[in-house]
Order: structure tokens, then sequence, then C-alpha cells
């Protein structure tokens, strides 16, 4: 029998969701083994004034089998 734990991270990216997704899981590998997968919780974008996209913010939830 396996348990699986799911945490929750916050990660941002100047160039996208898909890199702000990769960045946070790479991040979050440094220091949880056996990720088995995440969800894209919710999505945010930072503005200028002009409504230029700035930044991509991405909320995961990651899970992890537990040894």
């Amino acid at each position: 029998m396996s348990v699986a734990k799911v945490i929750e991270l916050n990660s941002s990216s100047t160039l996208g969701i898909e890199d702000a997704v990769k960045t946070g899981l790479a991040k979050c590998a440094e220091s949880v083994k056996d990720i088995q997968g995440a969800w894209v919780n919710d999505i945010k974008v930072v503005t200028d004034a002009a409504g230029n996209v700035q930044e991509w913010r991405v909320n995961l939830k990651v899970t992890f089998v537990v040894k």
C-alpha cells in the first residue's frame, strides 16, 4: 500500500505558464522525492499599466509518495 501527500506551492515566470510550472516542479524536486504529478490549481498574471503581461504565476498542488 502506498501513501501519497499533496503540498501546495507557488511559482512564477516571465516566460509563460509552462515555464512557471517547470520552474516550480524543479525547485520542489530539490527537496521532495518521488513526485508523481501536479495540478495547476490557479493561474494569475501581473500586468503593467498598459495591460501587458509582465509575469505569469501558478499555484500548484504537487503529489508525492511518502516512504
